[in-house]
């Protein structure tokens, strides 16, 4: 796999995983529904899923080359991008669904 595709890779597995905890009734994505998820799981389920991105991104930059170490200023500008990255389902969920429907 070469840098390209494995930047493609990254970037289109975080705009899924970003989206993830607005879009999913599930507990941690995987456990049972609940009728109103609280704010706080779906924090939790953002900072599990940025985790996963992150693992990913370290996974294929060390399979492609050297493994770069990163600053604090990268792990910020990433998070802040990881959260924009869930917009799109946050404006579905909190926003733009009316309050009657789950």
């Amino acid at each position: 796999m070469d840098q390209t595709t494995a930047v493609w890779l990254v970037i289109g597995f975080a705009a899924l995983a970003a989206n993830l905890p607005y879009l999913s009734s599930r507990l941690c994505l995987f456990g049972p529904r609940v009728p109103h998820k609280h704010a706080g799981w779906r924090l939790l389920e953002l900072a599990l899923c940025a985790a996963l991105v992150l693992g990913l991104g370290v996974l294929l930059e060390s399979r492609i080359g050297q493994r770069y170490e990163q600053g604090w200023e990268f792990y910020a500008a990433g998070l802040c991008l990881f959260i924009t990255l869930g917009s799109p389902g946050f404006v579905w969920c909190y926003l733009r669904r009316s309050r009657g429907q789950d």
